[in-house]
């Protein structure tokens, strides 16, 4: 391997500061561009319209105008449906099925509640 002296490495310093300088120059250009197009779009942008109140109403009626238009008798007013009705017997079938559940669910818990002070008396027992 050959020893590096002080010339060499010197040359070496040099070389690198010489691509060092090119690419800060590339990166200065690429920068430009970048300003220079932002600028660009920032001079074409136009101000934000807005439009009146009598301008949106017309363009409103246009438009409703259009879609009468398009429609014709085809959907008349929705119609709305009529609101269902439970029945006196449905009614009365539903309660039962509610008290019969909830008997149940009474009686499983009183059962469970008898099981749990079995088992507490039997253990203080023992």
């Amino acid at each position: 391997m050959a020893t590096l002296t002080k010339e060499i490495i010197q040359a070496a310093i040099g070389g690198f500061e010489a691509q060092k300088a090119r690419i800060e120059s590339q990166i200065a250009e690429l920068r430009a561009m970048l300003t220079d197009a932002s600028n660009a779009t920032s001079r074409t942008a136009r101000k934000k319209r807005s439009l009146s109140a009598a301008g949106r109403k017309a363009i409103a009626a246009a438009q409703r105008k259009r879609w009468t238009a398009k429609k014709g008798a085809e959907a008349p007013a929705s119609v709305k449906k009529p609101k269902r009705k439970l029945s006196a017997a449905g009614r009365a079938n539903i309660v039962a099925a509610l008290k019969k559940r909830w008997a149940e669910k009474k009686s499983a818990g009183a059962k469970s509640v008898a099981n749990k002070a079995a088992k507490k008396d039997s253990s203080k027992a023992a």
